[in-house]
């Protein structure tokens, strides 16, 4: 239980004795040894159920509580002048209905109640739905315009995304809207990169603080440090997965065992590998590629060149062909985890 756990746990004994011992003194002139005794069952019980309350349900509540403001901070100003309007809508209609159901001979006192509060929901219900053809006609905005922007979920960045370096050209395209979410364990790994001893490690770390601080400048995403730590969990991947969780956020990363866990764990996830090995152009066999022979390849022969979104060709009959550059006939194409690899021959040896 954490500190303020333990003090309202606390509070709640004093009151619960307190009151106790009023009622006592209200139902007899002297409290005996079997009110005390009384007392002290009433106030250990509540304090039992107080006590379990905070450890199980605590937690529960806090995070639809999180989700629910997320929620409403995603909303814009549209989304809630229209639902108020729609509530007041709602309520004037349920008053106006009062007043006929006053005249029925079923007397409820509380008619009037539910039917205004019922009209107040539908309305606020109707208007929520109906959101862009309220303001279609109020304003004439196109309802295509109206659903731009409302996609804008979150995307939670992880460190190896960060280091890559990738994810700034990404967004500076245009092509990833919403707010970039940097952990601030994130950012302390981040940090402990950077101080590493290992020159490699320091090199790596250095330059994702300098991506962070280019994707800050240029301004084509909000950028977002969020403080929020979850203490009881020590793997930064569990915490990145339970704060998109928390948060209805997308994951973007390049590590392929936190892609996996987030799958399963119903974390929707955007991995840059995949969107890189999606954009890489498709070859057929039959068509002509022009490659430099880089190097020989695993079997005899063979040689092994690179296009220039770094897809690997390996030519078969190749190896004679080191350094050069030639003109090669797409025989297969083999898509693998790691990416497409092209096999080929030299152009006159089909």
């Amino acid at each position: 239980m954490t500190s303020g756990g333990k003090w309202g746990f606390i509070v709640s004994i004093i009151i619960v004795f307190i009151l106790s011992t009023l009622i006592s003194r209200s139902l007899q002139t002297s409290l005996n040894s079997y009110s005390w005794l009384v007392i002290i069952l009433i106030t250990g019980t509540f304090s039992i159920i107080t006590y379990f309350i905070q450890k199980y349900a605590g937690f529960f509540f806090l995070e639809k509580w999180n989700k629910l403001s997320l929620a409403i901070n995603r909303l814009s100003a549209i989304d809630i002048l229209v639902a108020l309007g729609g509530l007041i809508v709602g309520l004037v209609i349920g008053a106006l209905l009062t007043y006929p159901l006053s005249f029925l001979y079923i007397k409820i006192t509380t008619l009037p109640l539910l039917v205004t509060l019922g009209c107040g929901i539908i309305g606020l219900a109707l208007a929520i739905i109906r959101k862009e053809d309220i303001i279609m006609i109020f304003t004439g905005i196109p309802k295509m315009k109206l659903l731009r922007g409302q996609n804008n979920i979150a995307k939670i960045l992880d460190t190896s995304s960060i280091v890559d370096g990738r994810i700034a050209d990404i967004c500076k395209t245009g092509f990833v809207e919403g707010d970039m979410i940097i952990p601030r364990f994130v950012l302390k790994e981040l940090q402990q990169v950077a101080d590493s001893q290992d020159p490699l490690k320091r090199s790596r770390g250095r330059r994702g603080l300098d991506i962070l601080n280019k994707m800050r400048k240029e301004k084509k995403v909000n950028i977002r440090i969020v403080e929020r730590d979850f203490v009881e969990i020590r793997d930064v991947d569990a915490k990145l997965i339970k704060m998109a969780k928390v948060m209805g956020a997308k994951v973007i990363t390049n590590d392929y065992n936190l892609n996996k866990i987030a799958e399963l764990e119903g974390v929707e996830v955007l991995n840059i590998n995949e969107l890189a090995n999606s954009l890489k152009p498709y070859v057929l066999p039959g068509e002509e590629l022009r490659v430099q022979i880089i190097r020989e390849g695993k079997e005899s022969d063979q040689g092994v060149g690179y296009l220039d979104d770094g897809t690997m060709v390996v030519v078969e009959g190749g190896k004679k062909y080191i350094n050069v550059v030639i003109d090669t006939i797409v025989t297969s194409v083999l898509q693998t985890p790691a990416g497409r690899m092209i096999f080929a021959k030299p152009r006159g040896k089909m």
